[in-house]
């Protein structure tokens, strides 16, 4: 392909849509965010073939990758369910792909933040790996053999593996899911619920960690929860990887170097994995959506 084709990277959120012009190197030359733009309660899919079209104006897009929350059959480019966009059965790749003239590549937005840990980041080179961004809820991207795994758009949601069967009730309906112990959301309720007072976050109990016995036993709970998760994890699929990310793996090694040794003292005669802290960031979502991209554009 020609030094000068670019490809556009969608990542599609329930508040704001964030995309991005890329270059062959991965670069986002431009970029644009915009709030999610509704119509009554679902988000209209017009503004992300609006964004394409956008940033391709004076250059040559020869492709497109959008990230999507919810579940998403990446083969057929179907957004099965999106609570937070109001989205059921939403034939998204073919509806954008009409309207922009396109290639295009949808995938789960976990998914496409594996793509690119596993391409570029932490996981580069492992045929074998796990990707977990802990963040406002939790899910994984699973690769073996080289292949992701997406079971049409229902594989990974490892935040609703039950760790605690006399836990709080989840928001899905089930009672101990992982999400209730170490989703963002979980540490400064639970901090709370323990002690009377408040913090903004997670970040807010890390904050707090070498002082405050409370916030190291709200701390210890999360890194049991997200040990005992991965170690069902590691002996259903055999990881030589895992990636942690999201915006509680901030914290680093407090929480990064815990759980990795909780994880590998549980292991008997399963793989022990290296763990890992996400290498891209905030950026992952923007590297494996242009990934997509570049893969729409030499599938077609």
């Amino acid at each position: 392909m020609a030094a000068d084709q670019h490809v556009v990277a969608v990542d599609v959120g329930g508040t704001s849509i964030k995309a991005a012009l890329v270059d062959r190197d991965l670069r986002a030359i431009t970029t644009l965010r915009e709030p999610t733009r509704r119509v009554g309660e679902v988000a209209d899919v017009a503004q992300i073939a609006e964004l394409i079209n956008k940033l391709g104006e004076g250059h040559e897009v020869v492709g497109a990758g959008v990230a999507v929350p919810g579940i998403v059959d990446d083969n057929l480019g179907l957004v099965r369910a999106a609570v937070n966009l109001g989205w059921v059965d939403v034939p998204l790749r073919d509806q954008v792909a009409d309207a922009t003239g396109v290639p295009l590549l949808v995938r789960h937005d976990v998914r496409t933040g594996g793509l690119a840990e596993f391409t570029v980041g932490a996981g580069k080179g492992a045929d074998d790996a796990l990707f977990l961004p802990v963040g406002t809820g939790i899910a994984a991207a699973v690769q073996v053999d080289g292949r992701m795994l997406g079971a049409a758009g229902y594989a990974g949601e490892i935040g609703h593996v039950v760790v605690d069967p006399d836990g709080a009730v989840c928001g899905c309906g089930t009672r101990g899911c992982l999400e209730t112990l170490a989703a963002a959301p979980a540490f400064a309720r639970r901090y709370a619920e323990r002690t009377g007072r408040t913090v903004a976050d997670a970040a807010g109990v890390a904050a707090l960690l070498s002082t405050d016995p409370d916030a190291r036993a709200v701390w210890r709970d999360a890194v049991d929860a997200l040990a005992t998760a991965l170690l069902a994890a590691v002996t259903l699929f055999g990881p030589a990887v895992i990636v942690i990310g999201g915006g509680v793996a901030e914290a680093g090694e407090a929480l990064v170097g815990p759980v990795r040794e909780e994880l590998l003292s549980r292991l008997q005669f399963q793989r022990r994995p290296d763990v890992v802290r996400a290498a891209l960031g905030q950026d992952a979502g923007r590297v494996g959506a242009a990934l997509l991209g570049w893969q729409a554009a030499e599938s077609h």
